[in-house]
């Protein structure tokens, strides 16, 4: 007589797994707590999956949901200025190679990003919202311009830009006095 050998039984997690969990009595007197719904068995889950459908929106809501979006991508380089001026604080305004460095970021991000207007609002726009677009990409626009602007006063107080006279004396003619001090013959 051969012995058949049995399969070991199955680890606990897999009872456990398989069994619907065990719910401790609920004592009457104290309330479950605000939004708790508790837990479905899997024929409950099952059943409500199938009777809850979820509707599709209708186009004007979606237009609108895709203007909302538009509308936080136009905003989004000013919610980031104020981490850049600080950003430009710390720096200092003498010449490293950190705050030239932020600095070409500070001029590269808003170009590039006024250069690839059209790709950026691509996906937001159709036949039905292309005319309430106008504003968003005016804002992000003049938000980007927001964000050239923080980089030239930063390259002004780094002393880079020429806005003194002494910067341009290269180009300044020499002064023709019409009255001296002493006379000429002497000189």
């Amino acid at each position: 007589m051969s012995a058949v050998a049995q399969p070991p039984p199955p680890p606990q997690w897999v009872l456990d797994l398989n069994s619907p969990p065990v719910t401790k009595p609920k004592n009457p007197s104290i309330p479950d707590p605000p939004g708790y719904t508790p837990a479905l068995t899997r024929k409950e889950r099952a059943i409500s999956s199938k009777q809850s459908t979820r509707k599709q929106p209708t186009s004007e809501e979606t237009n609108t949901l895709k203007i909302k979006k538009a509308w936080e991508l136009a905003i989004a380089p000013a919610k980031q200025l104020p981490m850049n001026a600080f950003g430009m604080y710390m720096t200092g305004n003498s010449l490293q190679i950190f705050s030239i460095f932020m600095v070409f970021t500070l001029f590269k991000t808003p170009v590039m990003a006024v250069l690839n207007l059209q790709k950026t609002f691509a996906p937001f726009e159709n036949p039905e919202t292309s005319g309430r677009l106008i504003p968003v990409k005016i804002t992000y626009i003049l938000c980007n311009m927001l964000m050239l602007a923080l980089g030239i006063w930063k390259v002004n107080a780094m002393g880079l830009l020429p806005t003194t006279r002494s910067d341009w004396l290269a180009w300044e003619a020499e002064r023709d006095w019409s009255e001296r001090a002493i006379p000429r013959e002497w000189l």
